[in-house]
């Protein structure tokens, strides 16, 4: 057999790779986050994302091509990781691309040559697949010295790739390693694209070189491009001897800390049990760390819910494992100890990540526990061996968050099986309503007119730090209607480039200016300013005259607009800066939006901010306006940027130089973050800051409004207006009304307490005459009624008084509408009654759902809440129906 291959570490694979092909001429590009900036697309999930628009000519590589070592998250396919050694949420992709700067030949050499000359891989153990008809690429292994027997040629659907029924395509070359016929099927036709585990694909290039017409003809590009992917875990499993890729170092880093915690032992050929649950943990763990680290929120939709679903199922296997208190934060130090050099933003926000995890991970084990008495009481309606129906399974998988194979062991140990069959046309009728709303491909989304006019003209100039106006501007493009045109004329909607502009767009949570361009020839009244890809559109109508490609106009913003949403940005700074003295450093920027009326910023957290909180940010944002600091921006590298202490936005893009707005001049004053934002030149002209609401906006994420200067006053005078109107109204003092409205809550108070006493003690008429009402069921006496005005607590009450006024053997059925609309139920017995056969928990139970609501207790005793207090009639009648009346 060949010599044994040298082992390396993945990241000694990873910075191989890089510098091979950095040392040939390409330029080397960082990760791309995982929130893409193509919008069709829901995750990075290809080392080809961040070049789409060079692939498609829109934007033109000056070297010869780039590469990369992309973080990618796939779940496709999240039902089968950990069933085997090859799927995965998380993986890391290495690539080499050109978009015309390499030939095929040049590429094919590349791959062999790393394979064979850097990772030292024995040429008899790799083979070759082309595509049916690309005899080009086979003469090219050929060429290169690849014996005729170890190339073989598959069909469009191994090895050919298209964007899409028409568009950019071409066919793909795979190079496989043969991992020994000890790991193979053991057929003699076994071959590449067999789907044993014997020849593992590692590397894929992709030669883009034809665009598809609709005919089906596809003449040549305008020049030849090249995607070449190595999958990182894959190579690690090669170089490191091990068949699985859960096997390399990193996984292994993650499964020893899975056995630690759990006590678990894992088998690396088990699929099932224990180990599997191992594999899960490790890779959705890693997959959640770099997720939130690039700023991604758990929540119900989007890749919020892709997050949230991969946190969950992990924890649901740690459950399985037998873990019951929380482990993840202990998953997370870890892949920052394996993976934190690579990428350093996993460093940047492990108390917040941490934090996340943490309050889902809680909150998770809430859910279990509700959906749990959902099935538990799904399961007790079935007879025996029966089968628990596809869409429970759904309602538990949707509605609680509470996995399949979680439901369908369930139900095993129960003596049940689950239909899986129409759980899965649920699941899929799901999946298509989703397939409903994603809109355009995942290349056409690329296609717009301001992707054409980036490669056309130059970014817009922005001056507006110093300018509020400028005469010598001069219009380089005019979009109408999606298109670029030469000229607008009056009442033409239209959105204006200009080479230099003061007009600030929205960005940063910063709304765009509005002002005027005019010139001699047109006016035109700018509503709002927005920036696509470097470009800023000056959006508007043209108001008289034409305006043209190439005039020189004056562009002037409202001046007095913008100094309030100065003012209003810098006290963004200051609140995120007081939000952590106050609350901690594991409060991050989750988004903005500020105008000339308020600011509004949301930030991560995980209970609500307490009314006494409020007040000490407000105080303090508040000293630092009174303290008239002056706010001092400066340009400077992202590398000084971060070591002068600046915050950067939680999952924010920078480039390498950035613009830095400190509040205070100190060394290490009280905000400073990076922002490319308008500002007030000192705190003092900010005036007043005030805190308006304190709210939820999703799990982990609170939302504080603000408003400042003109905004403050016009605030205060409201509420002094209202004050106003209060004490005239209560005929008192303004500093009264508090002491009025205390005297009013404490009479009627007092007056509730005798009307709910008068209603639930003995002398209660409606009491009285339930008893009256009861109905003889031989062994006891039974009450069933609706009562008015009392909360779900009072009930208890009530049935202590039907107790003292039967003076027996009794049990009741009871119902009311609280204060706030909601359905209360109660249901309570004797010894006696229970003995002879009243159950107050199944009673509940069976009724419950009629007002929306679930519920239980003991046989003696349970309650039940709801929603909808029209079912109260039903419920008595369900309860009527179930003994016997």
């Amino acid at each position: 057999m060949t010599a044994a291959v040298p082992t390396m570490t993945t990241a000694e694979i990873r910075s191989a790779f890089l510098k091979f092909f950095e040392d040939r001429g390409c330029k080397l590009f960082p990760s791309s986050s995982l929130i893409p900036d193509d919008p069709s697309l829901l995750l990075v999930n290809a080392g080809m994302n961040q070049f789409k628009q060079y692939y498609q000519g829109k934007k033109t590589m000056h070297e010869i091509g780039a590469t990369s070592c992309q973080k990618c998250v796939r779940t496709n396919d999240i039902d089968i990781i950990g069933c085997d050694g090859r799927h995965a949420s998380f993986f890391e992709m290495l690539g080499n691309f050109s978009f015309g700067g390499v030939s095929k030949q040049q590429a094919c050499a590349w791959a062999l040559e790393l394979s064979t000359e850097v990772f030292h891989l024995p040429i008899e153990r790799l083979y070759f697949t082309v595509f049916t008809d690309d005899d080009e690429t086979y003469d090219i292994w050929r060429s290169l010295g690849v014996e005729e027997s170890h190339i073989s040629r598959l069909g469009e659907d191994d090895n050919f790739w298209a964007a899409g029924p028409t568009g950019p395509c071409g066919p793909c070359s795979e190079i496989y390693y043969d991992m020994g016929e000890d790991v193979g099927c053991g057929r003699p036709d076994c071959a590449p694209g067999c789907d044993c585990d014997r020849f593992l694909e590692y590397w894929n290039l992709v030669f883009t070189q034809f665009d598809r017409q609709e005919d089906g003809s596809m003449p040549e590009l305008p020049h030849r491009n090249l995607d070449t992917g190595m999958g990182l875990e894959r190579m690690s499993a090669i170089m490191q001897g091990k068949t699985s890729f859960f096997d390399g170092d990193i996984m292994q880093g993650l499964i020893k800390l899975g056995e630690e915690i759990s006590g678990a032992t894992y088998v690396s050929d088990d699929y099932v049990g224990a180990s599997r649950s191992l594999r899960i943990i490790a890779d959705h763990a890693r997959s959640v760390d770099f997720m939130i680290s690039d700023g991604i929120l758990p929540g119900n939709e989007g890749r919020g819910y892709v997050l949230r679903r991969l946190l969950r199922r992990a924890v649901f296997h740690g459950r399985l494992l037998g873990v019951t208190e929380p482990f993840l934060a202990r998953f997370i130090d870890r892949v920052n100890e394996l993976m934190g050099d690579a990428y350093p933003e996993l460093l940047k926000n492990v108390t917040l990540v941490k934090g996340i995890v943490n309050a889902e991970e809680e909150r998770f084990s809430t859910t279990l526990d509700n959906g749990r008495v959902y099935l538990d009481d799904a399961l007790a309606k079935l007879g025996e061996g029966e089968t628990l129906d596809g869409a429970s399974a759904f309602m538990l998988h949707d509605t609680f968050g509470f996995p399949i194979d979680l439901t369908v062991e369930i139900a095993e140990g129960a003596g049940h099986t689950v239909d899986i069959e129409g759980f899965n046309r649920e699941m899929e009728a799901q999946r298509e309503r989703a397939r409903a709303n994603v809109k355009g491909d995942a290349w056409g989304t690329f296609n717009d007119v301001w992707t054409e006019l980036t490669d056309e003209i130059a970014e817009t100039e922005f001056v507006g730090y110093d300018a509020d106006r400028i005469e010598d501007a001069r219009v380089v493009a005019i979009v109408s209607g999606g298109e670029s045109v030469a000229h607008a004329d009056a009442g033409q909607e239209v959105d204006v480039v200009l080479d230099r502009t003061p007009f600030y767009a929205e960005m940063g949570g910063q709304v765009g200016d509005s002002g005027h361009i005019a010139s001699d020839a047109c006016a035109l009244a700018v509503s709002d300013t927005r920036a696509h890809h470097g470009l800023y559109a000056h959006h508007g109508v043209v108001g008289e005259g034409t305006i043209s490609v190439g005039d020189g106009v004056l562009a002037a913003i409202d001046v007095d607009r913008r100094e309030l949403i100065r003012r209003n940005h810098t006290a963004t700074h200051l609140l995120d800066a007081a939000l952590k003295q106050v609350l901690g450093d594991h409060v991050n920027q989750a988004g903005s939006q500020l105008d000339d009326h308020r600011l509004r910023f949301d930030f991560t957290h995980f209970e609500a901010v307490s009314t006494d909180e409020l007040a000490r940010i407000e105080d303090i944002v508040n000293r630092e306006i009174f303290a008239a600091k002056p706010v001092v921006t400066r340009v400077m590298s992202i590398d000084e940027a971060r070591a002068s202490g600046a915050v950067a936005l939680f999952g924010e893009k920078y480039g390498d130089v950035v613009r830095v707005v400190s509040v205070g001049e100190e060394e290490r004053p009280f905000s400073r973050e990076l922002c490319g934002g308008t500002h007030a030149r000192n705190t003092a002209e900010i005036g007043l800051f005030r805190i308006v609401s304190e709210s939820s906006t999703g799990s982990n994420v609170r939302r504080i409004e603000a408003v400042t200067s003109m905004g403050a006053m016009k605030y205060l005078e409201e509420k002094e207006r209202m004050l106003s109107q209060a004490a005239s109204a209560l005929k008192c003092r303004d500093d009264e009304v508090v002491d009025r409205v205390a005297a009013l809550q404490q009479s009627l108070h007092d007056a509730n307490q005798k009307l709910k006493a008068a209603l639930t003690g003995g002398a209660s008429d409606a009491i009285g005459s339930a008893v009256d009402n009861a109905q003889d069921m031989g062994s006891y006496k039974l009450v069933i009624a609706q009562l008015s005005g009392l909360e779900g607590a009072e009930l208890r009450n009530v049935w202590d008084t039907i107790r003292q006024k039967v003076a027996g053997p009794a049990a009741c059925v009871l119902a009311t509408v609280t204060e706030k609309g909601t359905p209360a139920l109660l249901a309570a017995a004797t010894d006696e009654a229970v003995a002879a056969g009243f159950k107050a928990g199944d009673v509940i139970k069976a009724i419950a759902p009629c007002v929306d609501g679930r519920g239980g207790g003991r046989p003696t005793m349970a309650q039940a809440g709801g929603k909808d207090a029209s079912g109260i009639q039903a419920a008595l009648d369900a309860a009527r129906a179930q003994l016997g009346l």
